[in-house]
């Protein structure tokens, strides 16, 4: 019987590939050696992820260098604002809303990459990861640096430190970086995930996020980009204008703005940017509320966690799971594109890790899938983050395709817990 789940695992990584590949917008300029390669590398990080412990060591004390950065920025938020952080970090609130837990590091985050850059160790490190990752996979250099920045950073924060290059790419690149968005997760939120769910999964999913994110937007959205297109800007922070290419020159005028009026520009650029994203959040999740009050109007059990859950129950048995295990998987596929991964999490926590309940194969699977960003309110973040960083005219092609940004999301998700799937039994 495993071996007939296993088949149908297989076959449904292909069936998910196969999906990208049908609603591609250019089928023609596909790079198919990009995506063999990838998928290649794909297989054997999961591989050494789920079966090796020192694989599962090394993403854990990244992820926690990234948790400590974090736990930082709450230290400048406690002491303005200590009724909002827990008393982990030396506030007095019972729990920390999305505000303070994802948005506000921000304001420390987005500074402290705009010095690395005002510096020159960003762009270095830019130059160098760039030129690695596209040398191996075949993708362009900055779309293959935006894959590892948002792994830890998250897509609102990667996207902020990257302004001016997003400025400067063409239109249809910036789509590209919009798909990948919707598949990462923040740094200052791992540590959450892995208290209500198998930490192993989670930091498994994360690296295997980010590939697999490569491997659909260069299917769903293939760019052709000419060796001239293909360079890194020096970024010059959230509020300045300079231009210039990853040699790491200064401006056109020999000079370079003074340290605390960039830093002020960056903080204040980082400021608007967390009202942006936060006005799209509460639009969103309220707009997907409404639809539910009306759809209830007309049967108490419609909501779009049900009817999303009904749409995803093919997907969910592709996963290689019997029928009454990818109903219920479905069902919180459906609820968690509708909410957010904390809300399924919250209601697992007390029998994930109960394999009785939830058998190895269906939970780490299950843990992979809902260890991102992937909903429809992340799709208003990352049109708000834009809408604070480009012009109207590429700010309007990512709005255009924001079905496109949700399906780049859930076949990520698909496609990470599909792959898991296949070493974990």
């Amino acid at each position: 019987m495993q071996i007939t789940y296993l088949l149908v695992n297989i076959l449904g990584v292909c069936v998910y590939l196969g999906i990208a590949f049908l609603f591609s917008n250019n089928k023609k300029h596909i790079n198919w050696r990009s995506v063999a390669v990838v998928l290649v590398i794909n297989l054997v990080l999961a591989w050494i992820l789920t079966s090796f412990e020192w694989g599962r060591d090394a993403v854990k004390a990244a992820a926690d260098g990234f948790n400590w950065l974090v736990q930082v920025a709450y230290q400048g938020i406690n002491f303005a604002l200590p009724n909002w952080v827990t008393p982990q970090f030396g506030g007095t609130a019972k729990s920390m809303n999305f505000v303070t837990s994802a948005l506000l590091p921000i304001l420390m985050i987005v500074p402290l990459f705009d010095t690395l850059t005002y510096i020159g160790v960003l762009p270095w490190i830019i130059k160098w990861v760039g030129r690695g990752l596209s040398f191996v996979t075949g993708a362009p250099k900055f779309e293959s640096f935006f894959a590892v920045e948002m792994m830890f950073l998250g897509n609102t924060e990667a996207l902020a430190v990257s302004s001016l290059q997003l400025k400067q790419m063409s239109a249809k690149r910036n789509l590209t970086l919009a798909l990948m968005s919707m598949s990462c997760v923040t740094a200052s939120i791992i540590g959450a995930y892995t208290q209500m769910v198998p930490g192993q999964y989670v930091l498994t999913a994360v690296p295997l996020n980010v590939l697999n994110a490569l491997i659909i937007t260069s299917l769903l959205n293939p760019v052709k980009v000419t060796p001239e297109e293909d360079t890194i800007a020096k970024m010059g922070g959230s509020g300045t204008s300079e231009a210039a290419v990853e040699s790491g020159d200064v401006q056109a005028d020999g000079k370079r703005e003074p340290y605390f009026s960039f830093l002020g520009d960056s903080i204040l650029g980082a400021g608007r940017l967390i009202l942006i994203i936060a006005a799209n959040v509460i639009a969103f999740v309220a707009l997907a509320a409404l639809i539910d009050k009306i759809l209830a109007l007309f049967n108490p059990w419609l909501s779009l966690e049900h009817i999303l859950g009904i749409i995803m129950f093919p997907f969910a048995w592709l996963m290689g799971l019997d029928v009454s295990h990818a109903f219920q998987f479905a069902q919180f596929m459906g609820m968690k594109l509708v909410t957010n991964e904390f809300v399924v999490m919250g209601k697992i926590a007390g029998t994930i890790n109960n394999l009785s309940i939830f058998p190895a194969h269906y939970q780490a699977q299950l843990t992979v899938f809902i260890t991102s960003f992937a909903n429809f309110s992340t799709t208003g973040m990352i049109i708000g983050a834009f809408k604070g960083l480009v012009d109207k005219e590429k700010n309007d092609l990512i709005s255009k395709n924001v079905g496109t940004m949700l399906l780049s999301g859930i076949l990520v998700s698909l496609m990470s817990a599909g792959i898991v799937g296949l070493f974990v039994w």
